[in-house]
């Protein structure tokens, strides 16, 4: 009874828990409408299943009015399909691919009108419980393929900037609920195919990735027809629309779900399209609208037409320009609108009012009233073509040139009288020698026809001699002054004309100069002035009529080489010692002009000796002292510039050292424009002035001498230096020397060197020695000085010597003198080599080793002995045998 009361609760159990896991068949919804020939996938998948992961599948099929369902196909039992359909199963045509553990799909290749039906999948139940569905079903129609793809040919060649218009016509026979699209596509070259438009399959359109914009601007249009055709129209055509266009006609079905299927595809080639250039078929020609306008009076109206064609001039925005030798004198747009040179009453031509209209399609004619002599020229028309880009000729698209031409030039003539006058070239200064000034006038007379307004303008030129020197004869433009009085200097003469050392000016309506402040040699030549005769265009501008040149004028002078002379005379004579000299240089020049000049004071103490400089002046009054020159002096040395051309030195406190000849060296410089470096003219040197007087003063005598002539390595040497006065001898005081100590090296090469030095005033001074062993320099008295080896070397061997300069106090002139230097013989020094030092301590540190080694070994000994060899007696052996053994 108790089990019997628990049995509706387990029930109930069971289909609770078979509810929540109810197995669940699904197929491709339907129903499902495809075209003969076409393939077909249905899919078909189970959820919420028990068992194993991988499951079976079952289809079938039951014809529209049969009484049983037919055996497809199978995913377990190969023998399952029925025997009408197992060839086209066996052949591939029929199969269930496994797409996952619980989804497959019945696939036929190409289906036929008898595969229309209704398709059941079932799946073989594997759960612990039946629950849920275990078969799906679907309804397939299969209709006829009545889809007709026909599309028109387009044109083969179209030209740039015209419409290119695509048809197709697409149709089918209604039977079912199926839509149509239209897809036009183009292929340029080996490029993949690129879509341009699609319409349908619900009445939308569709623009491809590179046509959207285009679309969205005009460019690219679609026009519906009757009866299944459809147009497209490509407006504005370019290069990037030449290719072959395709037409693809697609039938569609609307599926449950919302889903558009394509059920059928049909794609037909409409024909290649070649897109002409508008360059290649552009022709702009030029004429005259009568033979008489190419020659023409001032004052009459020119007239000249310019007839534009293409084969897409509808296509086409012109914008017309007129040029006369290539200047612009009036242009329209594309507009209309006048660009260049616009005004109230048209444009401006060279001397005549211009305008220019459209008289028709591709016509446009120039007109200008009222010619002078400067609209005679050549005359072109320019033209240029734009063409929309999109668009679709709305104008929301953007223009771009497509060509430029320019045509024919027509030579136009206007008759003028040019203006008249005569040339007179004379020079005002003429040159006799180098750096004078030149001025030369060119007079116009005689001018006849200069407009009103007129004005004349010059330009001078210079010819070399023919036969001077090595160099051809050549010709430079030295400058020109325009119409308007603007100088344009030469190349070669910019310079002169800047810096003002030349100029060119108009003193006089009719008179014009060149004048150059200091000529040179190179100005020598032939001179002429060409005259041009200028006059007021319309436009404001000046423009040159009629140019006249003058005859040659020759400039030429003898040219004199620059001479300079130099006369130095005494002005204060030293007589003794620590006077004062004075010298003055006078200099006189021909054939120099204006110059300056730099001075160098030299001096030397003979005839023989060597030549020193004292003191130099530049031509710019810079003052230097001479290498020669002692610092402390300096202040007693004066060179001073005291007139034109003469110049003044001074030395104060004059000492015997100073005794000798002195002179000046002068140089002659020039400058051939201010601004300029100095140039080098000529040099000369003056007479020598001779300073010379007696005073007796000391006489020094030097000696050195040695306390050994050979030492031992490490030990010290002394060579002593002693000066001795004789005459008149100074104060102690009033005494000083200079000494320095020199050594020659007779190992490895006999050279000299100096090893310390001690000036007057007692700092010592080391050089560098390439020895180990230090020297030292010891003053013993006023007349005694010590040089000290310290720790010499086999590399010291050598000569010695020493040298000396004394100064003493002059008691005449007050001031410190400097005497002649004295050198001392020389002593040998030889470090010898000790053998017995050299070993005696090696020989000791070996006997001591010796011995201490052998004391050491006899003490080891001693111990070991003492220590191991103690216990000698022999112990008698236990009776025990057993503890001896375990002793041992």
């Amino acid at each position: 009874m108790e089990m019997e009361k628990y049995i509706p609760t387990l029930l109930f159990g069971i289909l609770m828990l078979g509810g929540c896991s109810a197995r669940v068949v699904s197929v491709s919804p339907g129903p499902l409408i495809r075209v003969q020939g076409q393939p077909v996938s249905i899919r078909c998948d189970v959820r919420e299943y028990g068992g194993p992961q991988e499951q079976d599948f079952e289809w079938t099929m039951q014809r529209d009015g049969a009484a049983a369902a037919m055996k497809v196909i199978s995913t377990f039992d190969t023998r399952f399909s029925d025997s009408s359909l197992s060839n086209r199963v066996a052949a591939g045509d029929i199969s269930v691919p496994r797409l996952d553990d619980n989804v497959v799909e019945l696939r036929i290749e190409e289906v036929r009108p008898s595969d229309g039906g209704v398709y059941t999948c079932q799946t073989p139940s594997t759960d612990s419980v039946i629950s849920g569905t275990y078969e799906a079903n679907v309804q397939l129609t299969v209709i006829a393929d009545t889809l007709r793809v026909s599309p028109q040919t387009p044109p083969p060649v179209v030209p740039e900037g015209s419409d290119i218009t695509l048809s197709c016509n697409v149709t089918r026979q209604l039977t079912h609920p199926t839509y149509l699209s239209v897809t036009w596509s183009l292929r340029n070259g080996a490029s993949p195919l690129e879509e341009i438009l699609t319409f349908g399959p619900q009445g939308g359109v569709v623009a491809g990735p590179k046509f959207a914009r285009r679309y969205a601007d005009g460019g690219v249009r679609l026009v519906p027809g009757e009866n299944g055709v459809f147009g497209l129209v490509v407006s504005r055509a370019t290069r990037a629309d030449e290719g072959t266009y395709v037409c693809i006609g697609r039938e569609w079905t609307h599926e449950d779900g919302g889903k558009w299927k394509n059920i059928v595809e049909k794609r037909r080639e409409m024909g290649a399209v070649t897109v002409t250039l508008t360059a290649q078929s552009l022709s702009v020609t030029a004429s005259p609208s009568s033979p008489s306008s190419s020659l023409l009076s001032p004052g009459d109206t020119l007239t000249l037409l310019c007839s534009v064609a293409a084969d897409n001039l509808p296509s086409l925005a012109v914008e017309v320009a007129w040029l006369a030798d290539g200047r612009e004198v009036i242009a329209v747009d594309r507009g209309g609108v006048v660009l260049a040179n616009a005004s109230s009453s048209g444009a401006k031509a060279g001397g005549g009012e211009a305008g220019l209209e459209r008289t028709g399609a591709g016509e446009f004619r120039l007109a200008v009233r009222g010619v002078g002599g400067e609209d005679g020229g050549a005359y072109s028309c320019r033209v240029r073509a734009f063409i929309e880009r999109g668009g679709g000729g709305g104008g929301g698209g953007k223009w771009y040139m497509a060509a430029e031409k320019m045509s024919n030039p027509v030579t136009v003539k206007v008759a003028q009288i040019k203006p008249s006058f005569s040339l007179t070239l004379d020079p005002v200064l003429n040159p006799q020698m180098t750096a004078e000034p030149t001025e030369l006038a060119c007079h116009v007379t005689n001018i006849t026809h200069l407009p009103q307004g007129g004005r004349l303008g010059v330009a001078w030129e210079h010819t070399t001699l023919p036969g001077i020197g090595d160099d051809p004869q050549t010709s430079h433009t030295i400058g020109s002054l325009d119409g308007q009085g603007n100088l344009l200097p030469g190349a070669m003469y910019s310079d002169r004309l800047e810096s003002g050392v030349m100029s060119l000016t108009r003193v006089q309506p009719n008179t014009f100069k060149l004048r150059f402040l200091r000529t040179q040699e190179v100005d020598m030549g032939l001179y002429v002035c060409s005259v041009s005769a200028w006059s007021v265009s319309r436009q404001g501008d000046m423009v040159k009529t009629a140019e006249y040149q003058s005859s040659q004028l020759t400039v030429q002078w003898e040219p004199k080489r620059p001479s300079l002379s130099v006369v130095a005379k005494r002005i204060r004579e030293a007589s003794v010692g620590g006077a004062t000299f004075e010298m003055s240089c006078t200099v006189a020049s021909e054939n120099l002009g204006e110059a300056g000049y730099s001075v160098l004071i030299q001096s030397q103490d003979s005839p023989e000796g060597n030549v020193r400089t004292i003191m130099t002046l530049s031509p710019d009054n810079v003052l230097q002292h001479g290498g020669a020159t002692d610092p402390s002096r300096r202040d007693s040395l004066v060179l001073t510039k005291s007139g034109p051309a003469e110049f003044r030195f001074r030395l104060a406190g004059v000492q015997l050292s100073d005794r000798g000849f002195y002179w000046c060296d002068i140089t002659a410089w020039t400058k051939q424009q201010p601004g300029q470096t100095w140039t080098r003219a000529t040099s000369a040197e003056s007479n020598k002035v001779k300073i010379e007087f007696q005073e007796n003063g000391p006489t020094f005598n030097i000696a050195i001498q040695s306390d050994t002539s050979s030492v031992y390595p490490w030990e010290t040497a002394k060579l002593e230096c002693s000066l001795s006065v004789s005459g008149s001898s100074p104060k102690t005081d009033d005494l000083a020397y200079e000494v320095r100590w020199f050594f020659t090296r007779l190992r490895g090469g006999d050279t000299m060197s100096q090893l310390a030095s001690l000036d007057r005033f007692g700092v010592v001074r080391k050089d560098v020695r390439n020895s180990s062993s230090d020297i030292s320099i010891e003053r013993k008295d006023t007349h005694t000085y010590m040089l000290n080896i310290h720790g010499t070397q086999d590399s010291d061997s050598g000569e010695y010597h020493c040298t000396a300069t004394p100064w003493y106090l002059s008691a005449s002139t007050g001031a410190w003198t400097e005497a002649g230097e004295l050198t001392s013989s020389r002593v040998f020094l030889t470090v010898r080599f000790a053998v017995w030092d050299s070993l005696k301590l090696p020989l000791l540190y070996g006997a001591a080793a010796s011995l201490g080694v052998g004391l050491f070994s006899l003490v080891l000994g001693l111990v070991c002995a003492q220590c191991c060899c103690r216990n000698t007696m022999h112990t008698p052996r236990s009776r025990n045998k057993l503890m001896d053994l375990e002793m041992d």
